[in-house]
């Protein structure tokens, strides 16, 4: 595919897919904060993805926690667990270390520490649990594929109210996205949410804000900023309230 033939919303889409997920796709000219607008666009395709695999478990009349768990695996796969991997070095760094420096170097370590170990298995259990519910009293697909859209709307929120705590990574590479771009991503992030979820959306909004707003304090506080990982961090808590509360 010619990228100079895309259109700026295929565009915008590809590049929010390519940086949130594994697949395979065509070239873009989209730069990341320019397409935050459409992340929740890419949160929509990679939980359709996920919701595709409850659909495929229901046909083989699997009951609830194994159809729940094999959703949850095809989002960890289609992302590379790239937000997983975010919040299990955000619980590491931020309630591991000391100073702002040895916060980040933890922060930056590959290996994982208990604070997430523990973070990490408590989010997933709590995901696998509100997806249960759902499986076993329906409409699962639509609230997966909301609360997918709603959790990628407060990444862009962070990169735009927040500096990057380092001066290179993920997310100064990325760049930070301007109001107007963050305000049209969250707004298309709700709209979506309620045509799939209905007014249930809201409450799941505004504590996922509250969520993001205390991350955000907590960051600033003890790293100076964002980062990639408090990125994630954000995504995951966000998709976790999302389900609770549709469930």
């Amino acid at each position: 595919m010619n990228r100079d033939t895309l259109s700026p919303l295929t565009d915008a889409l590809l590049s929010a897919l390519g940086l949130m997920t594994r697949l395979p796709l065509p070239d873009h000219r989209a730069k990341g904060a320019e397409a935050a607008w459409a992340w929740p666009l890419a949160g929509a395709v990679i939980g359709g993805l996920a919701a595709l695999a409850l659909w495929a478990c229901h046909l083989l009349g699997l009951p609830p926690g194994p159809s729940a768990a094999a959703a949850l695996v095809v989002q960890a796969l289609v992302t590379g667990a790239l937000h997983e991997d975010g919040l299990a070095d955000t619980a590491d760094g931020l309630l591991g270390g000391r100073t702002r420096e040895r916060r980040l170097d933890i922060m930056k370590d590959s290996r994982i520490g208990s604070f997430g170990a523990v973070a990490l298995i408590l989010i997933l259990l709590a995901q696998w649990s509100a997806l249960s519910g759902l499986v076993a009293g329906g409409g699962a697909a639509a609230a997966l594929i909301a609360a997918a859209v709603l959790s990628r709307a407060p990444m862009a929120v962070l990169m735009s109210a927040l500096p990057p705590a380092r001066s290179n990574g993920v997310s100064v590479a990325v760049g930070r996205p301007s109001g107007s771009v963050t305000l049209s991503g969250a707004a298309l992030a709700l709209a979506v949410a309620l045509l799939l979820a209905g007014p249930a959306a809201l409450l799941a909004a505004l504590l996922a804000a509250a969520l993001t707003a205390g991350l955000g304090r907590a960051a600033q506080t003890r790293i100076g900023g964002q980062t990639g990982d408090i990125l994630g961090a954000a995504q995951q808590l966000s998709f976790t309230v999302a389900l609770a509360v549709f469930a």
